[in-house]
């Protein structure tokens, strides 16, 4: 599968409703999933200061990423194919 960030815009003071994106996200991964559709959120990054989140999923497609932003209604700006890197000690 391929990374991918999407990037969605929520108001400083509305971290409830990063967190509510970001599980109806979980869930319409998991539905994509089950209709043989691997897609998977691996996590969510609020950031308050800019009013932005990003979410790094996992798909085999950025259409995949698509639906899965169409089906969790999540009003997202921007979705692009990412590097994930996991940091070495």
């Amino acid at each position: 599968m391929t990374d991918y960030l999407v990037e969605l815009y929520i108001a400083r003071t509305d971290a409830a409703g990063a967190k509510r994106a970001a599980g109806r996200m979980a869930d319409a991964a998991a539905e994509q999933t089950r209709h043989g559709v691997p897609t998977r959120l691996v996590r969510s990054i609020f950031v308050p200061v800019d009013e932005t989140c990003f979410m790094h999923v996992e798909a085999g497609s950025p259409d995949a990423v698509r639906d899965a932003v169409r089906l969790a209604a999540v009003p997202c700006e921007r979705i692009a194919e990412a590097i994930a890197t996991e940091a070495t000690t």
